[in-house]
């Protein structure tokens, strides 16, 4: 492509993705999307070498137990900090100044530092007691190995939970694109790892993970350095902010780990059905999970930072039209997608996993439960969109109880669909799951913005 080719693209790109809110949030998640394909691509390559070094045999089992509890620990302690900091530090910024922004940034960082270390340190002491209970078949040799591999990736919380924050602030300062494509070191680094330092057998991949995760942080440190960020830790005084931050992370942390319960229920619900029924069901769910894992991480690292602007500034009627857009948006090009899964699972199931001991059986089953998810697509991307305005407007503890009634119904349609379809209904019990909450959380990001609105009228005496 000539040079004068390139130059009119970006211009076109630039043109495309400036001047409103929503297009500068169009910009963003297709940029973040692209580049987590991209990693995504890379850490499916990893996963290639890995079963062409491993295949199925002890050594990845320890390698997967072993992470486990650390990596439950992020889910649910760890990543919530960025959606606690981000709203926080935006209207920090802009309502009095980088000083105080810095304070907040430095001061959340000490305190989720000694949080995590806590946690590791607990998580290394705890270890003889419940890696037993988890590994239950595991002999005593693959249990030391587990054992080891554990104590070398539990410290890895302590560096992921500053590369969340880091990327946590850059996001806020609009620079999508570092903090999407830096994940793609962990797994570059493992496969180097796993091709030249053969003798290092499975400690390869743990060694990937340690140095992939301490690379990352210097870049992102970096990065965010020479925007004028100090980034050193410091323990300020628990002020207004910080408590603000708190208030927020707490109910994010309650309701990531009833998200991380929900999983759980249904894996266990499904272990009660005949035999297969569990890897059905996450058969069931691959095809699925990649689409909108990619097109729900661009819209996370996107809208919050946005969103959080505009609560800042008080624009309630520009949030609400950029929320009715994206909505409108997420599902007209969603359903169709749904549409095309549900017509042609079984031809997809084929061709992705019908091979060796996967048989048309298999598939026949599999299709039928992937059409049960498929159901979910427009409601779960329309749900993240809505979770992180409520996000953005510091309305955390709503998330507790929609997650809460969200896991009480799990269970119940789970109980009552198994019943009536078997394991297909775990699935169809999933995407009903889904379905109540797009309305819910609609029903209170409509209530919330009407109730800001009507402040604003009368605070300015209309």
């Amino acid at each position: 492509m000539k040079i004068w080719q390139v130059q009119k693209l970006l211009t076109f790109w630039t043109n495309l993705t400036s001047g409103s809110t929503s297009r500068k949030i169009f910009g963003a998640a297709v940029t973040v999307g692209l580049l987590t394909a991209l990693v995504k691509v890379v850490a499916f390559v990893k996963e290639l070498v890995v079963a062409w070094k491993f295949g199925t045999g002890d050594t990845v089992d320890a390698f997967l137990i072993a992470l486990v509890v650390p990596s439950f620990i992020f889910n649910v302690i760890a990543d919530p900090f960025s959606a606690a900091l981000i709203p926080n530090y935006i209207r920090v910024l802009e309502q009095q100044g980088k000083k105080a922004a810095q304070n907040l940034f430095s001061g959340v960082t000490a305190w989720a530092l000694g949080l995590l270390a806590i946690t590791t340190i607990l998580i290394i002491a705890a270890a003889p007691v419940y890696l037993p209970r988890i590994a239950t078949g595991f002999d005593q040799q693959k249990l030391d190995l587990t054992m080891h591999l554990l104590y070398v990736i539990a410290p890895v919380n302590l560096i992921c939970v500053i590369i969340v924050i880091l990327g946590a602030v850059l996001n806020a300062g609009e620079r999508f694109a570092l903090a999407a494509l830096s994940p793609i070191l962990t797994p570059a680094i493992t496969i180097l790892l796993l091709l030249k330092f053969k003798s290092w057998g499975v400690f390869a991949l743990a060694g990937g993970l340690v140095g992939g995760a301490v690379l990352e942080m210097l870049i992102l440190g970096v990065a965010l350095n020479r925007q004028g960020v100090f980034l050193l830790p410091k323990l300020y005084k628990f002020d207004a902010h910080l408590r603000q931050v708190t208030g927020q992370y707490l109910p994010t942390i309650a309701g990531a780990f009833l998200i991380c319960s929900s999983s759980i229920v249904d894996q266990s619900m499904a272990a009660m059905l005949s035999p297969g029924s569990v890897a059905s069901l996450n058969y069931g769910y691959r095809v699925i999970a990649s689409p909108i894992s990619l097109i729900s991480t661009a819209l996370t690292a996107a809208v919050i930072p946005y969103f959080s602007k505009m609560v800042a500034c008080q624009d309630w009627t520009g949030l609400r039209r950029t929320l009715e857009s994206y909505i409108r948006l997420i599902f007209l090009a969603s359903v169709p997608f749904m549409g095309l899964m549900l017509v042609f699972s079984e031809r997809i199931v084929q061709l992705v996993f019908q091979r060796g001991s996967f048989t048309s059986e298999d598939t026949h089953l599999v299709a039928q439960i992937q059409s049960c998810f498929a159901l979910q697509i427009p409601f779960y991307l329309g749900n993240v969109l809505l979770l992180k305005l409520i996000i953005s407007m510091g309305k955390n503890k709503i998330l507790i109880w929609v997650n809460g009634f969200n896991l009480l119904i799990d269970i119940i349609l789970n109980y009552l669909f198994m019943q009536w379809i078997g394991i297909k209904g775990i699935a169809l019990s999933t995407s009903s799951v889904y379905v109540f909450s797009f309305l819910i959380l609609l029903f209170f990001a409509n209530k919330q913005l009407n109730f800001y609105k009507r402040n604003a009228k009368i605070n300015h005496g209309i």
